[in-house]
């Protein structure tokens, strides 16, 4: 059984039609990644799944049982966490507050402790920060910060919306090791990147949406492969 499945899911903006009948399924343990051009509803699938987007239509499911109808913070509730572009931290309240801030699902303060320092062993570089407001720190290190307040409530599936973004090619490198040694740790995660080789370098299998449309679904070695992966999105001629 898959740990996220998606059937026919349609999305709208208003009367924009944003997602067109998208499906895909994460299974257990994969890094399963979803490319597309701007526009083309990546965020869109991924805030469907949590819950910030309401579909219209179709089915979304958490291990067998459908959450699509479900308010956001329910969802995040099921253990869904969803790290969206941009990092999104809150830049006036420390690291450890950020931290605290993805615990909320967590049922108590053992377990809260428990996932602080998890999280912490796996980014040393914010365990050193602890108390530095987040606003403080560099562009890679609030990436770090964002991933790592959203392992904060040891999630099912992880969602992860363009973390290389606006990063230097040095710190790109850095994270996109750092979601490897994560799924190697047992993260599922469904991950939407802009950088369409890297993500096809560190996952299982990919997905290529345009407008709104799967129109590709393969082992991640093959998309690589693909004639037009390699034009439109590798930039190969």
């Amino acid at each position: 059984m898959a740990v996220l499945e998606l059937e026919n899911v349609h999305a709208y903006y208003g009367m924009i039609h944003a997602l067109k009948g998208v499906s895909l399924a994460v299974g257990e343990g994969e890094i399963v990644t979803l490319i597309g051009s701007n526009g083309a509803g990546k965020s869109t699938t991924l805030k469907a799944i949590s819950g910030l987007v309401r579909p219209r239509d179709g089915r979304i499911s958490l291990e067998g049982r459908p959450i699509g109808g479900l308010k956001a913070h329910e969802i995040a509730e099921k253990r869904v966490a969803h790290c969206p572009e941009g990092r999104k931290i809150f830049p006036r309240l420390s690291v450890r507050e950020n931290l605290e801030m993805g615990a909320f699902v967590c049922r108590s303060t053992a377990e809260v402790k428990q996932s602080l320092e998890k999280v912490t062993e796996l980014f040393p570089r914010l365990r050193e920060r602890l108390g530095q407001k987040g606003g403080t720190l560099s562009g890679g290190e609030q990436q770090m910060l964002a991933i790592a307040r959203a392992l904060m409530m040891q999630p099912r599936i992880l969602l992860l919306d363009e973390p290389s973004m606006g990063l230097a090619p040095v710190l790109v490198e850095q994270i996109f090791q750092i979601i490897q040694n994560l799924n190697r740790a047992g993260t599922t995660i469904l991950l939407v990147e802009q950088n369409a080789l890297q993500a096809l370098q560190v996952a299982h299998r990919g997905y290529v949406i345009q407008t709104g449309n799967i129109v590709l679904a393969d082992k991640a070695a093959h998309l690589r492969q693909n004639e037009m992966v390699r034009r439109v999105y590798l930039g190969e001629s």
